[in-house]
């Protein structure tokens, strides 16, 4: 009889929740078509909707026996205009225009601005970037509390958009009060994951991480690269987190949309050189909110990523507010097997130059050159914190990692990790062959391996103490049976 094996996906796919994933059904439908990580976005709804989305999530996961993340995105400093008497204006390229802190009702003239400190941030010769780039103006004149402008790139202008200095530099903090309560929030139904919006640098991860475990969470911090700032510390802030975002809007508006591709790649590579890891957002398949299939670009930006060995691709409002959302999710888990399977791995390459100080990063290396060499149907993993796998993820193999842990909270944090696949086991007590024997047995269940076929399995002894893999086994499935 034909194998119906899953084909193996190595990179991961994270979905934004929001009106078009409020059916239980679609949910269902999402994680099935192959989500691994949901997106909770404070920049909009309430704690309350938040939760219950959380809740909801797990549910349905749980009914699909599978492993789901929560990410919890903080909205960060949001730079922003004040309201017209219309809602909007449209301005055309060589209109004055004036940013008045004391203006409280815009008109074709002037708008006010919720951010009133931009007054301090700016000087003339500047250049200001409005809805998300659409709009571009110079900064002629800055007085104590007005920013005159000559518009450069005209278009509308309507309420509460957010404006950027183009080369960055303003001085909104990372964290907001509203940021420190949506912290609580995401710790109160255990977020998997933190996203810290707009970091200059590791003072602002580390002021995250120790809010939430003041609370008494224990999320990834995952830093949103998307300040100019950023970029020039960008390896202080990696080593001050879990992760990385790598948030191409915000980004490209301060950068440059031309220098973001460059970035991109920049910013994986060294966040996998230092074992962390990453996600790319933005307009992944942007058409797909209205679209039922993709435009080639967007599959070429999508297989672009997977080639640059991201973890993890995000969808964004085409998840959130989408008329398509579980086609979407379909569209890039095809364009992530396709471009995986066009990939050659260069692992005997990644090897060189490297030290390993660690007994437990020298078994996961190991298993790596083991299972590249003689072609072995999977790594398995027997992990507590999920440390051994993550470190396996880190450079590019092309034998799939399965992880097998009884920590929910490890297998949830590993749904993130390139190429790698929680599985649930109980692991109870300490006889190793019972473990060694369970371990196969959920590879089979799960229809990934079958009996014959070998394996590179690791594991620590003592059996069940966290970080202590020491144990590298070539294993034939089913000679423990």
């Amino acid at each position: 009889m034909m194998s119906t094996k899953p084909t193996p996906r190595a990179t991961k796919i994270v979905a934004t929740l929001g009106p078009a994933t409020a059916d239980d059904a679609v949910l269902e439908r999402l994680i099935a078509a192959g989500v691994n990580v949901v997106r909770v976005n404070f920049s909009h709804g309430s704690a309350a909707e938040h939760t219950d989305s959380v809740r909801r999530v797990r549910e349905v996961a749980a009914r699909l026996n599978r492993d789901v993340g929560v990410l919890a995105d903080l909205q960060g400093p949001k730079v922003r205009i004040g309201r017209f008497a219309d809602g909007k204006v449209m301005l055309a390229v060589g209109d004055r225009f004036v940013f008045d802190v004391e203006c409280e009702v815009g008109d074709q003239t002037r708008v006010g601005l919720d951010y009133k400190e931009l007054v301090d941030d700016v000087h003339a010769g500047d250049t200001l970037l409005l809805s998300d780039g659409r709009l571009m103006m110079r900064v002629d004149r800055v007085t104590a509390s007005t920013i005159e402008c000559t518009v450069l790139q005209g278009g509308v202008l309507s309420d509460r958009k957010g404006i950027n200095r183009q080369g960055g530099g303003l001085s909104a903090p990372a964290l907001t009060a509203k940021d420190m309560e949506d912290i609580r929030t995401a710790v109160s139904f255990d977020a998997d994951f933190i996203a810290v919006s707009f970091p200059k640098n590791a003072a602002d991860m580390y002021m995250a991480r120790e809010l939430a475990r003041a609370v008494g969470g224990q999320a990834l911090m995952i830093a949103k690269i998307e300040r100019y700032e950023a970029i020039q510390a960008l390896e202080e802030i990696l080593k001050a987190s879990d992760g990385a975002m790598v948030a191409r809007g915000d980004l490209a508006i301060e950068v440059g949309d031309a220098a973001v591709p460059a970035l991109q790649k920049r910013m994986i590579r060294m966040a996998r050189e230092m074992n962390r890891i990453t996600i790319t957002a933005t307009q992944m398949m942007e058409s797909m909110i209205d679209a039922p299939v993709p435009t080639r670009a967007e599959v070429s930006d999508v297989a672009n990523a997977v080639l640059d060995l991201t973890d993890a691709v995000m969808l964004s409002a085409e998840t959130a507010a989408g008329k398509y959302p579980v086609q979407v999710v379909e569209a890039v888990a095809r364009v992530c097997v396709a471009a995986e399977h066009s990939f050659h791995s260069s692992l005997d390459a990644e090897f060189l130059n490297r030290r390993f100080t660690r007994i437990d990063q020298s078994i996961a290396m190991s298993a790596l050159f083991v299972g590249h060499h003689i072609k072995v149907k999977a790594i398995a993993a027997l992990t507590q914190s999920g440390s051994t796998p993550l470190w396996m993820s880190r450079l590019d193999s092309a034998v799939p990692i399965y992880a097998l842990t009884p920590v929910d909270r490890s297998r949830r944090r590993m749904c993130l990790y390139r190429n790698v696949t929680p599985i649930m086991m109980q692991q109870l007590g300490t006889d190793r062959d019972a473990i060694l024997l369970e371990a196969e047995q959920r590879l089979i269940e799960a229809d990934v391996l079958e009996r014959g076929e070998l394996i590179v399995l690791t594991i620590g002894e003592p059996i069940g103490k966290a970080g202590g893999t020491n144990t590298l086994k070539i294993v034939k499935v089913g000679e423990h049976g």
